[in-house]
């Protein structure tokens, strides 16, 4: 097939191109280049900003595709580029949409395809909610060949999963682990959450490209393994060799003295128990299973971060930010207790 990816190499895209690639397939990529030398195949590169509309018009005026996929687009304004773009074009747009955007506070722990779509607590998903729905009636009403897929956390081997970090991702809470100093929990610990590892996911999305009965459907892809928070901390610490100094926080604090959206991230994603059923995707892609245990993939991910200087952003805003959080927790349980109002 002759599929094209806007994106196609970040943390969830680099795993579905080179499975594609290995299979056969050609890819072309519209990106700006920065990472296309780590794949291998018939890979086609239209080196161009996508918001350039006029430059990657010209790329592919003479060409037709099996399938376009959209991993970096976040707003309605640029789906609507896509349409004008690829409308006629393509036999099967791929839009990524996100499982944040599923009913927040849920009423049922148990996720589905059918589970309604509502996040007042974060906007990236209220955004992803207006582009699905803007597609679909695209499809309903002009038979623009859409497929709607909804990821939820899903990691590569270039970044350990954890729910609190700052804007360089998660180094700095591993560094703080082999240091034994505080790391932020969010909650309690105890909410159930689903970790994929993007070679799972690419599986479940090689599978739906080209798929006929997956047009004109909103599918998710993730693994059937729930985990708590405590449990995926311990797993870290556990392949890190050293013990862990948790730190529980609530949520609702952790957003209220911090500059990072922790509303969205945690309040309208992490601090909630989710469970997929991931039974639509298996129909529509018989045998697939998510293969990699969370243990088995962080592990493997921790080894690749540490042996790998590009990986190791320090990020020593958020490191002060943990410790003032911690000096901050400290201090009030001393002060509660100081004027004997402790149990």
């Amino acid at each position: 097939m002759k599929i094209l990816f806007i994106g196609g190499t970040g943390t969830i895209s680099m795993a579905v191109s080179r499975l594609l690639l290995s299979q056969g397939h050609t890819l072309y990529l519209v990106n700006r280049g920065s990472r296309n030398t780590s794949l291998s195949g018939n890979i086609v590169e239209l080196k161009a900003d996508i918001n350039d509309e006029i430059t990657v018009r010209e790329f592919i005026k003479d060409l037709q595709f099996d399938a376009v996929a959209d991993f970096i687009a976040f707003t309605p304004e640029q789906l609507q580029r896509d349409y004008r773009l690829f409308s006629g074009r393509t036999r099967q747009f791929i839009y990524i949409s996100s499982a944040s955007a599923y009913q927040k506070p849920a009423s049922d722990y148990r996720i589905s395809e059918g589970t309604p779509l509502s996040n007042p607590y974060w906007e990236y998903s209220r955004n992803k909610i207006a582009g699905e729905e803007y597609l679909m009636k695209l499809y309903r009403e002009e038979n623009f060949p859409v497929t709607i897929v909804r990821p939820s956390h899903t990691y590569s081997e270039r970044s350990v999963p954890v729910g609190v970090h700052g804007a360089n991702g998660s180094y700095t809470v591993i560094r703080r682990m082999l240091e034994g100093r505080p790391v932020i929990i969010h909650g309690d610990g105890t909410s159930l959450w689903t970790l994929t590892h993007s070679a799972d996911f690419a599986k479940g999305f090689a599978g739906l490209v080209g798929n006929v009965h997956a047009i004109g459907e909103a599918v998710q892809i993730t693994s059937d393994e729930s985990l708590t928070w405590n449990q995926i901390y311990q797993i870290i610490a556990d392949a890190l060799g050293v013990k862990l100094n948790a730190l529980h926080v609530s949520s609702e604090f952790l957003d209220a003295c911090s500059r990072y959206d922790f509303k969205g991230s945690l309040l309208g994603d992490k601090a909630n128990t989710v469970v997929f059923d991931n039974s639509k995707l298996k129909r529509l892609v018989p045998g697939f299973t998510a293969s990699i245990r969370a243990d088995q993939g962080i592990r493997d991910t921790l080894s690749y971060v540490l042996s790998h200087p590009e990986c190791q952003k320090e990020d020593p805003e958020f490191d002060c930010w943990c410790d003032k959080v911690a000096s901050a927790m400290d201090q009030a349980a001393k002060a509660v207790l100081e004027t004997g109002a402790g149990l």
